[in-house]
């Protein structure tokens, strides 16, 4: 299935042109396929007058691309407005289906029309998905530019495309398209004489919670509006009319307003009381209501080392790898590791020592003990520093049988301060211990 804004165009059209318009009975995603750069919505940061992109699509650019990003983000849209530049063929090939042999056949068709003077562009959905030996067979065609590659492809093409391949193409990252573009795709379509033709009503609350089951996906936005007209007996569309279209309950969530608040605290407080049924529960809300799955990563990670900390290391070393997976796989597959993260996290052991130590040490900060820096520890790398004293009886730890030593480290206004003190919770039962013992030999008797 085609991972862009909408279906690849056929090829084999006339030279710069795309496949024959698309009929009204075409799904509504492909009739309202942008027919030019002035209706493409979103990737701003990519279509700024001299973009390597705009040059592309203006026809004066020759440098293959894979465009890397989410879902109905454009990738497709924006590989047909290339392929309309002045005397270029489109060819689509997916990677799901077409094969090496597919692959030289675009390749020798392309080389004989590029000597007639016309260039092919070679479009590859999901490119990510071709072997090495499939990617191998492009390398060629594209650095002698016999053939314009674009690629698209939903994951991170550093881990998926084939070096070679990656440094004879331009990456380009699209984004999820926000709120305000999908609300953009969704007027246009109830407005357009090719989509609905100003012949339904759409509720405002409808086209809320439409934007909010897109998630960034314009593609779904564009379905759901479809599925729920369709089946408007009045030509109004409602929220419920949508609801029982797209077979999914509206979740009274609004990420601006009180319920973003009240679930994400209700989420962080169900960790810390390690109720992680509950906690599963407030991330599945969130996650139904298109919250930002970034967000959500950004609060576990938070979350391991608050009421986490020392009682469980590994903690935080699960809700990074979370947020890993959120930015390199993307939703929905990432709704996994956000699971395996709360859960991680509300089920470990907990303890706020990790908080209270910074929190006095801030403390103490903001009260102005903040004295001088021992003169042996100060730096020694430059010239006149032992002159001053900087470095002269400092102590190397690695040169003590035992890798630590009697040495005054804090500034003199706080030796012997404690600022981190373990609780006997999870790891800290192990740590605490060994925080003791250490202080002992450091401060010495």
């Amino acid at each position: 299935m085609s991972e862009g804004l909408f279906d690849a165009p056929e090829s084999g059209g006339e030279s710069g042109q795309l496949a024959p318009a698309a009929g009204r009975g075409a799904p509504l995603a492909v009739r309202m396929r942008p027919a030019n750069l002035d209706e493409v919505v979103g990737q701003r940061h990519l279509l700024g007058p001299g973009s390597p992109l705009r040059r592309l699509i203006e026809g004066s650019g020759a440098t293959s691309v894979l465009l890397y990003g989410p879902p109905g983000t454009g990738k497709t849209t924006l590989a047909a407005l290339i392929s309309q530049a002045t005397d270029r063929r489109f060819e689509a090939l997916s990677a799901l289906s077409a094969g090496v042999k597919e692959v030289r056949a675009v390749i020798d068709l392309a080389r004989r029309r590029l000597v007639a003077g016309q260039q092919t562009v070679l479009f590859i959905d999901e490119v990510h998905r071709f072997s090495k030996t499939q990617q191998d067979a492009l390398l060629a065609a594209v650095e002698n530019r016999v053939v314009l590659l674009v690629g698209a492809t939903t994951e991170n093409p550093s881990f998926s495309v084939v070096s070679p391949l990656l440094s004879r193409s331009l990456v380009l990252q699209l984004k999820s398209l926000s709120d305000s573009d999908i609300r953009s795709v969704l007027d246009r379509a109830i407005a357009a004489e090719r989509g609905l033709g100003g012949r339904y009503s759409v509720t405002g609350e409808a086209l809320d919670h439409i934007v909010r089951i897109a998630g960034g996906d314009a593609r779904r936005a564009l379905t759901a509006l479809e599925a729920a007209a369709e089946s408007a007996p009045d030509a109004t569309v409602d929220v419920e009319l949508v609801e029982a279209s797209v077979d999914r309950a509206a979740v009274r969530y609004d990420r601006a307003g009180d319920q973003h608040y009240d679930v994400i605290s209700a989420f962080i407080k169900s960790l810390r009381g390690s109720d992680a049924d509950a906690a599963l529960h407030y991330l599945a809300r969130m996650i139904g209501a298109g919250e930002d799955p970034r967000f959500i990563a950004r609060r576990l990670m938070i979350q391991a080392s608050e009421d986490v900390g020392m009682a469980d290391p590994t903690a935080l070393q699960t809700a990074v790898a979370a947020a890993q997976v959120v930015q390199l796989v993307g939703m929905p597959e990432a709704r996994l590791a956000l699971a395996h993260a709360t859960i991680h996290i509300a089920t470990a052991p907990k303890s706020g020592a990790v908080v209270a130590a910074i929190d006095a040490a801030t403390a103490d900060i903001a009260a102005g003990k903040a004295g001088a820096v021992p003169p042996h520890l100060r730096d020694g790398h430059y010239a006149g520093a032992a002159k001053l004293g900087h470095a002269q009886g400092y102590r190397y730890p690695h040169a003590h049988p035992d890798g630590v030593l009697a040495q005054q480290y804090p500034p003199d206004e706080l030796v012997g301060t404690d600022y981190y003190t373990p609780t006997d919770h999870g790891y800290e039962r192990e740590v605490g211990p060994r925080v003791t013992k250490l202080r002992r030999i450091v401060r010495g008797p």
